[in-house]
C-alpha cells in the first residue's frame, strides 16, 4: 500500500473515531466532566448539540477527502486488467505491423521495440489507467530479428513477456520519390513482425 493509500485509510479511521464521539451520551460525558473536575460549571444541552453537528460535519469532510485521495491513488497507478488489457490489444497490433528500416537495419518510424511497445501499452491503456508508469525491460539475448520483452507497471504485480519477431517483408520496402543513392534508387527495406505473449517475466 502506497503513502497516499494508507493516508487515506488514516482519514477513514478518524471519521470513524469522530463519528462515535458523536454518538457519546450527554449524561456519560457530564459523568466523566464530574468526575475530573467537580466544581466545573455544567454544559448546557445547546454546547452537546453543537459538538455532535461539529463532529459529524468534520468525520464526514474526512470520509469525503478520502474517497477523492483513492480516486486519486487509482487513476495514478494500473490495475492488473487495465495492464493485461493493454499487454494483449498491443500484442494484436503489433502481430504483422510493418515498417521500413535503413541499411543498418534501424527502424526509421520509431526508435526501438521498447519505445514500440511502451507507446502501444499507454494507447490501450484506456480512460481510467495512467498515461506513464509501464517498463519495457529487453532480455539480454535480443537480436534485432527476435526480441522479447518483460512489460510491468507501476501499482500491480503483474507481469508479461512479450516476443518478436522480424521477417524480411520485401512488399513492404518503400522508395521514396525522387531520393537516389550513389548507386541508383534508394530503397528502404521492408519488415513484419510477429508477437507472442505469455504470462510472467521472460
Amino acid at each position: 500500500m502506497d503513502a497516499l493509500n494508507k493516508l487515506n485509510v488514516l482519514g477513514l479511521v478518524l471519521a470513524a473515531v469522530l463519528v462515535a464521539m458523536a454518538c457519546v451520551k450527554t449524561d456519560r460525558v457530564r459523568s466523566w466532566r464530574a468526575n475530573i473536575n467537580p466544581s466545573a460549571p455544567e454544559l448546557p444541552d445547546s454546547a452537546f448539540v453543537a459538538a455532535r453537528v461539529l463532529f459529524l460535519s468534520l468525520a464526514g469532510f474526512g470520509v469525503y477527502l478520502a474517497v477523492q485521495g483513492f480516486g486519486v491513488s487509482d487513476d495514478g497507478s494500473w490495475s492488473d486488467g487495465e495492464l493485461t488489457s493493454a499487454v494483449e490489444q498491443t500484442a494484436d497490433d503489433l502481430n504483422g505491423y510493418t515498417f521500413q528500416a535503413d541499411d543498418a537495419g534501424t527502424p526509421l518510424a520509431f526508435p526501438d521495440y521498447a519505445s514500440l511497445i511502451e507507446e502501444k501499452v499507454l494507447q490501450y491503456g484506456g480512460g481510467d489507467a495512467p498515461g506513464y508508469g509501464v517498463s519495457v525491460d529487453p532480455a539480454e539475448s535480443n537480436t534485432p530479428a527476435k526480441a522479447s520483452f518483460t512489460i510491468t507497471a507501476d501499482g500491480t504485480d503483474t507481469a508479461f513477456c512479450t516476443h518478436l519477431t522480424r521477417t524480411r517483408s520485401k512488399k513492404d520496402d518503400y522508395t521514396p520519390p525522387g531520393i537516389t543513392g550513389g548507386e541508383g534508387t534508394l530503397t528502404y527495406q521492408g519488415y513484419r513482425l510477429t508477437t507472442s505473449l505469455e504470462e510472467g517475466e521472460c
